[in-house]
């Protein structure tokens, strides 16, 4: 009975060796509790991208993905095995990654399994929008907990590349929160700086006015923004899932919030963070 219900929890066609080099499964093809859960996380987010991809089939069939802060891969290589490798030979994953020794074990690993569809480049996400390795215009771009700035980065990467649809699930607020503390004493006439007066507060506040940003940022572009959970809160505090598609929106009024925000908050340092030099706010 417990073998049924293993199978049953685990797609039909899946390539059982990438679920095991994942350690989704053990290395005798079982699940555990643990690895049960992180395969429901995986296919709750993949629920997510699907839609997306088949979107860009109706319009073209060969699809590109950039996935920044890549890491071990676990989303590139789940992509590719549940929807790529079943679908046109032109399509490609890129993986982002600034550790050589995992994007050497990515490539080893695609080589292994036949996911000949798939790159894996030593760059950063800043250096990645100037490399020539990647294509001038791409279909998706996600960024999965992508550390220090790279969320950032791959928001303007997105950006440059015009890309249709934009993931994010974001990392790394830190930097708002330290400005709102270092700015704090400057705005005390403010009663709004009682929201960010405690320093739990401030970090908190600091990582929800961040996404907030990057939402209005993505809408400037003319991108419609959803944004959810990706699972529950009890596995992680970092779970908010952006997603942006490109929809030509009128960009004037979210532009302006954006600066309005950044100002109201004492936070004009960020400016060249949200803005490019021509939309600089005057």
């Amino acid at each position: 009975m417990k073998k049924t219900t293993e199978k049953h929890d685990i797609r039909p066609g899946q390539s059982i060796e990438l679920l095991k080099e994942l350690h989704i499964l053990t290395r005798d093809g079982k699940l555990n509790q643990d690895s049960r859960r992180k395969l429901k996380q995986v296919y709750h987010l993949y629920q997510f991208i699907e839609p997306l991809l088949q979107e860009i089939r109706q319009d073209h069939p060969d699809i590109s993905l950039v996935d920044h802060g890549a890491g071990k891969s676990y989303l590139g290589f789940i992509l590719y095995d549940l929807f790529f490798k079943l679908h046109s030979t032109g399509s490609r994953i890129y993986g982002i990654e600034t550790r050589d020794e995992l994007v050497g074990k990515s490539r080893s690993l695609a080589q292994r399994l036949g996911f000949s569809g798939m790159s894996f480049l030593n760059l950063s996400v800043a250096e990645s929008a100037q490399s020539t390795e990647l294509p001038p215009a791409v279909d998706i771009v996600t960024a999965l907990h992508a550390c220090d700035t790279a969320t950032d980065d791959a928001i303007r990467f997105a950006l440059k590349k015009q890309a249709r649809f934009i993931v994010l699930v974001p990392c790394c607020q830190a930097e708002v929160a330290s400005l709102l503390r270092k700015n704090k004493g400057q705005a005390l006439a403010n009663p709004l700086t009682e929201i960010w007066r405690h320093p739990l507060h401030t970090r908190e506040f600091g990582s929800l006015i961040t996404n907030v940003l990057r939402c209005l940022q993505l809408e400037a572009h003319g991108y419609q923004v959803n944004v959810t959970e990706l699972v529950g809160w009890e596995h992680s505090m970092k779970n908010e899932l952006i997603i942006a598609t490109y929809k030509n929106l009128p960009r004037r009024r979210p532009a302006q919030r954006l600066g309005t925000i950044l100002q109201s908050l004492g936070l004009e340092e960020l400016n060249q963070r949200f803005f490019s030099p021509e939309e600089m706010p005057v």
